[in-house]
């Protein structure tokens, strides 16, 4: 999506319900940002969002991506304008995920590893 908002976090919603088998309901979490929790946000019948606790990155694995893509490709860096700004996210997005395994690595949390076998097990 080209912006974080609430316009942005509906849409996403909206077609991700889309994609749920009949009778089947989402879990997510999601950060307490602001378009995760506006009041104008209506959350699909079939979508459950549980808020992570605030100031609690190590909950939130995707927090680990970003710092790894800051600390290697986008940090100390000066751009002329937006599109140079998104090239440079794109091309250390590219970057990362041509490195075999990395993704996994950097979200894998010994927590999240037991609940996920527990889940898969039930």
């Amino acid at each position: 999506m080209p912006e974080a908002n609430t316009g942005s976090m509906q849409e996403f919603l909206d077609q991700f319900s889309q994609t749920l088998p009949k009778n089947e309901v989402a879990v997510m979490y999601a950060d307490q940002a602001g378009w995760h929790a506006s009041k104008t946000l209506r959350i699909p019948d079939n979508v459950i969002l549980l808020a992570l606790p605030a100031y609690s990155p190590e909950l939130n694995p995707v927090e680990r991506i970003w710092l790894y893509l800051k600390e290697r490709y986008l940090s100390h860096r000066l751009h002329d304008d937006y599109d140079a700004i998104v090239d440079a996210a794109c091309t250390a997005w590219n970057r990362l995920t041509a490195e075999a395994g990395r993704i996994t690595s950097l979200c894998s949390y010994s927590w999240l590893e037991k609940l996920l076998a527990v889940t898969v097990k039930t």
